[in-house]
């Protein structure tokens, strides 16, 4: 087998990655990728060049591909690594580039590296890294978010493994959300309904908006939305650009699902959602006015009613935040792999890993303790 290292996803025929990328995990769209690059949310000025690994075999036809990314900083990953960046400094190492498996700005689980049918992990893998190290001088490649069956086939490379606790909402066969807040314990059953009850005191209309019903009129308002809240809690514009939302918009609606606050048919808020077809991920939030208890409500109780009425299995509401645990969401391991060039603080950050793997989990035992759930014994 050999790699090939594309700088864009054009190059590679897009009938060969839908026919890899068989999962409807909405991440590894083509589109999805392409949409990104030419709405200029990647790219030199942005610190992620894409480096798309495509592996042939003998008969020069394409048997796996796997999305990577070369980094010149840690933002828009989620599982973060400054700590390590921090120590190269300190000591006069080079920690960029890098070199990144990843969705960008997307810290969703899902497939990583795709692969025809016979083909096995263990012989591609050494074929990408070696393909990558040699068109590029990094010092450390990571692989994020990874599905079981890629997790694996990395420990047994011998990659190090590190942990991310994120918050998942299972649907356990609910016929509707009353059902779902009787499973809580009362205190928690009254606060939710008490939350949702505020919003609806406020005058405020909940819509789900899906496929033609994101017009270009929603998109507008909903840019705005959206840099104005990456403004106010981060001081820029946000990673993504208004022509990738448009382009989104355009080509994957049949993935998106909106949960809009208006009032007097005017959108105050939308949390913006990606959905395949077992799972709804909740991605981008932005408004125009904050009201007491809106964000909780676009951003996790419509998406709990959505889906139960749907019949979808999990709510992936993204990353961090400790009080989803109190509104349903249970706490889940999610995992990253490294491989780091030779270099003195290896033996270190080995160490590092594992320790903070070993906490990572006596921390998902503990918030497992604050599960509002009844006894489910």
């Amino acid at each position: 087998m050999r790699a090939i290292v594309h700088s864009t996803i054009t190059t590679i025929p897009k009938a060969d990655w839908l026919r890899l990328f068989k999962s409807d995990y909405p991440f590894t769209c083509y589109d999805f990728f392409l949409a990104l690059e030419q709405g200029g949310s990647l790219g030199p000025q942005r610190g992620w060049l894409p480096q798309y690994v495509a592996v042939h075999d003998d008969n020069d036809t394409i048997v796996a591909i796997m999305p990577w990314f070369k980094k010149t900083h840690s933002y828009g990953e989620y599982l973060f690594d400054w700590a390590f960046a921090e120590a190269f400094e300190r000591y006069g190492f080079r920690y960029y580039p890098k070199l990144v498996n990843a969705i960008p700005f997307t810290p969703c689980q899902g497939p990583r590296l795709a692969t025809a049918e016979g083909t096995n992990l263990s012989d591609v893998l050494p074929v990408i890294e070696s393909a990558l190290l040699q068109a590029h001088d990094v010092s450390n490649l990571q692989s994020l978010y990874v599905e079981p069956d890629v997790s694996q086939a990395l420990t047994d490379e011998g990659w190090w493994q590190r942990f991310d606790i994120q918050f998942l909402w299972q649907n356990r066969n609910y016929g509707c959300f009353n059902d779902f807040l009787a499973a809580l314990v009362s205190r928690k059953r009254k606060s939710i309904r008490k939350e949702r009850q505020k919003v609806s005191e406020q005058n405020v209309e909940m819509r789900t908006l899906q496929g033609r019903e994101l017009t270009a009129e929603f998109w507008h308002q909903f840019i705005l939305f959206y840099q104005r809240t990456y403004l106010k809690r981060s001081g820029h514009g946000g990673y993504l650009t208004p022509a990738t939302f448009r382009l989104w918009g355009e080509h994957l609606a049949d993935h998106m699902v909106v949960f809009a606050a208006y009032r007097n048919d005017e959108m105050l808020a939308a949390s913006l959602c990606f959905k395949s077809d077992d799972t709804l991920y909740g991605r981008y939030w932005g408004c125009q006015e904050e009201l007491e208890f809106l964000h909780f409500e676009a951003c996790y109780y419509q998406g709990i009613e959505y889906c139960i009425n749907q019949g979808l299995i999990y709510f992936d509401a993204g990353a961090q935040g400790e009080h989803k645990l109190h509104r349903g969401f249970e706490p889940v391991l999610r995992e990253g792999f490294y491989r780091f060039a030779p270099s003195a603080l290896n033996d270190a950050i080995e160490q590092y890993c594992q320790d903070e793997s070993r906490a990572l989990r006596e921390h998902l035992k503990t918030l497992q303790t604050y599960l509002p759930y009844k006894d489910r014994g």
